[in-house]
């Protein structure tokens, strides 16, 4: 019943964000406002481990949100064949890129002498 609640609060905060960036017409899209809200959200305990009982169920069942995706591939295999070789590079070099700015914030971050258990405090 708590993944529940905390599937819940995850398509609320979604539902929230995109109503504000509709209403007052942002550039930004409404389920990254609604991620904003889930990290300001996250600090509220009644939020929080919900949330972190959904995380737990989404987790151990991830493999099975790969099936669309490759149902899409293969009903796109034309465009896969045409662009395979551009596709597999933007992959790689955005992979890479993502590592490396996770690697740097990590290492701002332990500079600071924040680790994961008081970056939360203060």
């Amino acid at each position: 019943m708590n993944a529940l609640r905390g599937v819940a609060y995850l398509l609320l905060l979604q539902a929230v964000g995109e109503a504000i960036a509709r209403a007052f017409a942002l550039p930004v899209p409404g389920p990254v406002l609604g991620l904003l809200l889930l990290l300001v959200a996250l600090r509220v305990d009644a939020v929080r481990v919900p949330v972190g009982a959904a995380a737990d169920v989404l987790l151990a069942h991830l493999s099975l949100l790969f099936v669309p995706v490759g149902a899409g591939v293969i009903t796109h295999l034309h465009v896969v064949s045409e662009y395979g070789l551009r596709l597999l590079l933007v992959i790689v070099l955005s992979t890479w890129v993502g590592m490396a700015v996770t690697a740097l914030v990590l290492r701002a971050l332990l500079r600071d002498g924040r680790t994961t258990g008081e970056a939360g405090r203060g």
